[in-house]
Formats: structure tokens, sequence, C-alpha cells
């Protein structure tokens, strides 16, 4: 802690702290090489000061590093108040490259002490990478897989390890048929993040395509059991079948009636590729609520 009175119940760390006229040039000129850094300038008895300074520390706070926040308190420090030319507090002042670039007076409410932080750092997460993910998802949904693919990879420019953004772009070249190119991008996930549920989802997603490609006909499949609804293995071919060409639901039910038939069939095979199902469709998705729903009613009725 580099600080000789810190304020009151304001506990300084890596991205707070309080700082004294003889630290300026350290905490403030020196550290804004690195980083922007705001000095708010503040005082015990003003009131504004104890509204702003709380809500301006979670904000920094939750720019993860972006940016750091300093504090001097002017009754005990006012020499670099005065030669910044502060007429009233709480004053912000954020510095770059060591000069003050920007500033504001008063207690602003939160939303716009972001919207001053993006100003120096640009988008802070992860809400912005969650609002470009739901942007790319209505994308895919619309069908404009080439928008949606630039989205997902303008969060990963941002957040790199983005486990989310890694997944959706590993199951839309599944979607377009580039399974080299979705195997390319799972190759991306951080070993650390090999169980992430959405990596799981993503490889899931893989490994069924691949399982696809290996089938033939579904005419054929679908003779098979109408010749012998008993044989499971063309009914289990089937549905793998189906799920590669997005009739998810006949797929679930085709698995659920060898579940119905034989529960032991291939050790369990029908239920286990279910499950696989639903990891690789994720776990919000209508399809696999449904179908998780369905299969307790089998299991446990």
């Amino acid at each position: 802690m580099l600080t000789d009175n810190p304020s009151p119940g304001m506990p300084s760390d890596d991205l707070v702290k309080d700082t004294t006229t003889a630290n300026f040039r350290q905490d403030v000129l020196a550290e804004s090489m690195n980083q922007p850094v705001l000095v708010d300038f503040w005082a015990p008895w003003c009131g504004p000061c104890k509204q702003l300074t709380p809500v301006l520390e979670k904000v920094v706070r939750a720019a993860g590093g972006k940016v750091k926040l300093v504090k001097m308190n002017i009754d005990e420090h006012p020499q670099i108040a005065g030669q910044l030319g502060v007429q009233s507090i709480p004053a912000v002042f954020a510095f770059q490259r060591g000069q003050p670039v920007d500033g504001f007076m008063g207690a602003l409410p939160e939303s716009q002490l972001k919207s001053f932080i993006e100003r120096l750092v640009g988008p802070l997460g992860p809400g912005a990478a969650e609002e470009l993910l739901a942007q790319a998802d209505q994308l895919v949904a619309a069908g404009d897989m080439g928008g949606a693919a630039e989205l997902y990879a303008a969060v990963l420019s941002q957040e790199p390890e983005n486990t989310a953004a890694l997944a959706a772009l590993v199951k839309l070249h599944v979607e377009v048929g580039d399974l080299e190119g979705a195997k390319r991008f799972l190759a991306m996930a951080p070993a650390a993040k090999a169980n992430d549920p959405a990596i799981a989802g993503a490889r899931a997603a893989v490994e069924l395509a691949e399982q696809a490609g290996t089938l033939g006909d579904t005419a054929e499949l679908q003779r098979r059991i109408a010749a012998d609804p008993l044989d499971h293995q063309a009914r289990f071919d089937l549905a793998i079948a189906l799920n590669a060409r997005g009739k998810r639901e006949e797929a679930v039910n085709h698995l659920l009636e060898i579940v119905r038939r034989d529960r032991n069939w291939n050790d369990d095979g029908a239920r286990k590729q279910l499950v696989q199902f639903f990891e690789a469709w994720g776990p919000m998705d209508e399809m696999t609520i449904a179908g998780r729903r369905k299969l307790s009613s089998l299991l446990f009725a």
C-alpha cells in the first residue's frame, strides 16, 4: 500500500489506492504509461464524494485492470489539485501517458461512469462480449453465418480464451459442413478449459458430425426398421443421421424408442447417445429440455 493517509473504509489494492503529493509521480504519471489512471480528488467533508467513490471503485474493478483508480484527499494534499485548477469536488481526472486527457466534476451515476471509462479503454467486458455473443446468436438464427462468424471472432480478439465464442465457431463450422475448420477452432481451446461445458458441447457436435459422415442413406435405415422394429442398430444409426440433418426431435424419439424397448442394449448406448445430443445442443436448448423430460419419464416411470 503506497499511502500515508488512506480514506476511511476504503481499502487499497492493485486497482484502487490512495496517494500523496510525494507518491503522485509514481502512482499516477508513471503508472499511466501502462494503462489509464483515474485520479479522484475528494475530502472527508464532501457529501457527493462519499456517493461517487464507492461507485467509481466498483466500475474500475469491473474493468478488470484496463484502468486504475488513485484517490487524493485534497485537505491533506492540496498541491496537485491546485496545479490542475480543481475548483470543486468531487473531481476526477483521467491520465494517459503521463498527461491528463479527460475528466469530470460531480457525482455521476454508474452508467455515465462506465461510459467515461469506455471512452478511454473501449468496451468493458464481460458485458461487451456478452452483447456481441447475443448479436452473433441472432445472426445465426437468421441464417447469416458469415456475419455471426465475424462477431464471434471479434469477441475472441478481445478475449482469446472466451469458451462461448470458441464453441460457437466450432458449431458454426459443423453447421456448414466444414469439419476441418471446426476442429481447428476446437484445438484453440486452452487445455485448462477442455472440460468447460461450452467446449465439451462443441466437441460433442464434432464427434456427432463425424459419426453421421460414416452412415449410409437414411432411406435404407428406415427400410431396415420397417422390416424389423427391433433392429436397434439401424434405429440408432438413423437417429444420428437425422440429427445431422437438423431433425432433432425425430432423432430423440428414435433413441427413446430404443430405451423403451431395451434399456440395456449396447451397454445403455441409446441413453448415452441422448446425453451426447443434449451436450452438443446445450443445456438450455428447447429440444434438450424436452428430451430430458421424456427420458426422465421413461427411466423413472
